[in-house]
């Protein structure tokens, strides 16, 4: 990868950077993500990763793309998850040689004017870089008290079980340097929901990768309907469970069983 010299223009990239954004049910968003990914990119490209959303996303994606140029669109044949569609539009940028890739939502919760500060981050060495809520400089301008405790409180549990030092474990707007994706197991990686983000950053920090947080404003969705769900929640809960106990106490615990001498 070519890293960025000093001086360089505030909006230009020295890496060649992939957009992944997975959509379902997104047509009302679409067109401005893509329109507003593209400014922000001009030297990157884009890949929708369409879970066969009945509204038509895919199509206006493509009418989009059609328009700005630098986007293609992956159908895929239902709704799998939001991990699943990661993992394919990672291994779609992996296989024609991408040096950064990006994801974010489509319903521009994530501001797309960001995405240079991230891959300029990538550029100066980290592995992986998170766009944080919860870091100094960061924001969640207009979250009511309980939903910003409850956010809260799942990164810090997320933290603590694992034994991570992040301050937004959970944010899904981040870019990897592709060197380091390569060296993941997506194909192992078993979340299907937003408990992906955790296991992503996880795996990254467990083969020694730097990982680096920096700021950005979240804002909600104003358009289209959030795909959260208590199951969603549940199934990150368990898998950090499980993984903390797995890395962390079970361990420890095989480390002091005595060894059989004969």
């Amino acid at each position: 990868m070519v890293r960025a010299p000093l001086g360089r223009a505030p909006n230009v990239v020295a890496v060649r950077p992939l957009v992944v954004i997975p959509t379902y049910n997104e047509a009302e968003n679409v067109a401005d993500v893509l329109t507003r990914a593209r400014a922000a990119l001009p030297d990157g490209e884009v890949l929708v990763v369409d879970d066969a959303s009945p509204d038509g996303t895919a199509d206006l994606a493509e009418a989009v793309g059609r328009d700005v140029g630098g986007v293609s669109v992956l159908r895929r044949h239902g709704k799998a998850g939001l991990g699943p569609a990661y993992r394919a539009g990672f291994e779609w940028g992996l296989e024609r040689g991408f040096d950064v890739i990006v994801e974010m939502d489509a319903d521009l919760s994530h501001d797309p004017a960001s995405l240079p500060d991230l891959i300029r981050a990538v550029e100066r060495g980290a592995d992986l870089v998170i766009g944080s809520r919860y870091v100094p400089g960061g924001a969640v301008p207009g979250w009511p008290k309980r939903r910003l405790a409850l956010s809260r409180a799942g990164n810090w549990y997320a933290a603590t079980a694992l034994g991570i030092r992040l301050s937004d474990a959970t944010g899904g707007f981040r870019a990897f340097d592709a060197a380091m994706l390569r060296k993941l197991d997506l194909e192992g990686a078993n979340t299907y929901g937003y408990g992906f983000q955790i296991e992503m950053a996880y795996s990254v920090i467990r083969l020694g990768g730097t990982v680096v947080e920096v700021p950005i404003t979240f804002r909600d969705r104003v358009r289209g309907q959030s795909k959260m769900s208590l199951a969603i929640v549940g199934e990150a809960i368990r898998l950090v469970t499980w993984w903390g106990l797995r890395d962390r106490v079970l361990t420890r615990l095989r480390r002091r069983q005595p060894v059989d001498p004969r």
